[in-house]
């Protein structure tokens, strides 16, 4: 008979809302559970979000983690409903975080 009691613990998916800014200078919100892939797929893939395949390459600017997918949406949301200017503040002002 199978132990019932133990418990298995799979690991965490961390999630990360990011921005790209694609060759036109507009700006790309999504979310994903690996940026590198994703920026590739954006970049290479037809799997790419429709609005970024056009527009092509993209480059990150800015992520942030999630602690789950629906952290991640809300977050994805708000970001998305921000002006370009904001977009770009908010990823100048990561950038000088990770710098310092």
């Amino acid at each position: 008979m199978p132990d019932t009691t133990s418990t298995q613990t799979s690991p965490k998916v961390m999630w990360h809302v990011y921005i790209v800014e694609c060759h036109d200078g507009t700006y790309y919100t999504g979310i994903t559970t690996d940026i590198e892939r994703r920026i590739k797929e954006h970049n290479h893939s037809p799997v790419g979000a429709r609005y970024t395949r056009s527009r092509r390459p993209v480059k990150l600017h800015y992520s942030e983690n999630a602690n789950n997918r629906s952290d991640a949406l809300k977050r994805e949301l708000q970001i998305k409903k921000l002006s370009s200017k904001n977009k770009r503040f908010l990823a100048a002002s990561r950038s000088a975080k990770v710098a310092s």
